[in-house]
Formats: C-alpha cells, structure tokens, sequence
C-alpha cells in the first residue's frame, strides 16, 4: 500500500470530507436540536411567520451576525490550532463567549462545546493529549472553539470548515422552523436553494475581514433571546 503520493493525497480529502460530514450531521450527538438562538421567540412576537419573513430573518442574522463574529472567529481559531498558538485559541473563546448577549445564548455555547468535548474524548481525539502536541482546550470552551479544533483534527480546511458551520446553522434554524412553525419540508429546501449562494458569499466576506471589523450587530435577535427566558410555552432551549 503507498503511503504516499496523489494516491494518499487523495485518501486525506477523502477522509477530510468525511469527518466535515460527521461534525455537521444532525446525528452529531451534542444536542444542537435543543436550542433555537431566540427563533422561537421571533415565533411567539409574530415577528416570522411564514417562508418568506423566516428568510429574511435568516439572511440578516447570517449578514449581521455569523459573517461577523462566529465564521472570522472560527477561521481565527482554526490557524491557531494549526499553529498550536494556546494564546490565540483562548483570546478568540473569550472574544466569543463575549459577544453572547443573553443568558441563553451563552449557555447554549457553553453546552454545546461542552457536549463536543465529552463526545471527542469518547473517541480519544481531545486536543493536549499524549497523541499530540496541540495546546489544550481553554477551561469551559465554546462551541465555535471546539469545533474550530474537531476540524483541525480531522483535517478539514478552514474554508471548508467554515462552510460545514454555516450549513449547519442553517439546516438547525430550518429544523426549528419545521416544528414550530407551520412550515413544511418543501418550504425549508426551497429557503436552502435560496440561502445557499449567501453561505458561500457569508464565508467570502469572514475570510476577508480584519478583527476591528468583527462583532455581531443583531439586536433583535438579542431581544429574543432574551424574551424567551420567560417565554410561557417553549419547545426549547433557546
């Protein structure tokens, strides 16, 4: 068997690709289908009620929220797990867990990187371990840094990486969509065929933007969320 050359080169794609896939699977067990990210509120206010308002809603939290703050964070940290810089990889999971404006939103994080955590150190693949010489997590990770290293390990580009996030915001948000909303699946594709070229510019535009560029501006969103906290009726977490 080579063990190298175009063959193996081939091969580590592959393989990249399939651990992109794995990370951004619904079946991923962290628990992502618990939480909403305030959508449900927007529900309740009335202020999304249908295909077209929940696209609009999407787009600008992609515009003014992912494209901001977590896609450059995400490309940020996944440098520094490429170059082993435990600094960085701390200063941009403060930086996140910062920018978290409620309650809500900052457990969420919290839960979710600490569901990867558990999940990766079932399959031995936690980073500072005696198999490698990557910095360790920060204490209490997000999910954005967590998932920033679970791609480092597999290999995953950073592009790509950003990419596998921001699909996954998006078939989450459509998920929720779908149980709270009355909106069928037919309606959530047709909202993929038309977010999909915005993932792709979102990702272009998080490449391209310098740090004093960086910060989400998504007060509505912030409003939600923090509505939900005492929402009557709630099928989630957030």
């Amino acid at each position: 068997m080579p063990t190298e050359g175009p063959g193996m080169a081939a091969r580590d794609d592959d393989l990249a690709l399939l651990g992109l896939l794995q990370l951004v699977s619904p079946a991923l067990p962290i628990g992502a289908f618990a939480f909403s990210q305030g959508l449900e509120s927007a529900f309740e206010l009335g202020w999304v009620s249908d295909e077209a308002s929940l696209g609009e809603w999407l787009e600008g939290v992609l515009e003014d929220g992912l494209t901001r703050c977590e896609l450059p964070a995400l490309a940020r940290l996944g440098r520094a797990w490429q170059e082993a810089d435990g600094e960085a990889i701390a200063e941009w999971d403060a930086w996140l867990a910062a920018n978290r404006e409620t309650a809500e939103l900052a457990a969420e994080d919290r839960r979710l990187g600490a569901a990867l955590v558990r999940l990766l150190g079932s399959l031995a693949l936690l980073p500072g371990g005696p198999s490698n010489q990557s910095p360790a997590l920060p204490s209490e990770p997000g999910y954005v840094t967590v998932f920033a290293w679970t791609a480092h390990v597999r290999g995953v580009p950073v592009r790509q990486a950003l990419l596998g996030f921001a699909w996954a915001w998006l078939e989450n948000q459509l998920a929720v969509a779908c149980k709270a909303l009355p909106l069928g699946h037919t309606a959530a594709q047709r909202l993929v065929e038309r977010l999909r070229p915005a993932l792709v510019d979102a990702v272009d535009e998080a490449l391209a933007l310098e740090d004093d560029a960086l910060g989400p501006a998504l007060p509505g969103l912030a409003l939600a969320s923090a509505l939900h906290e005492t929402q009557y009726s709630r099928l989630f977490r957030s």
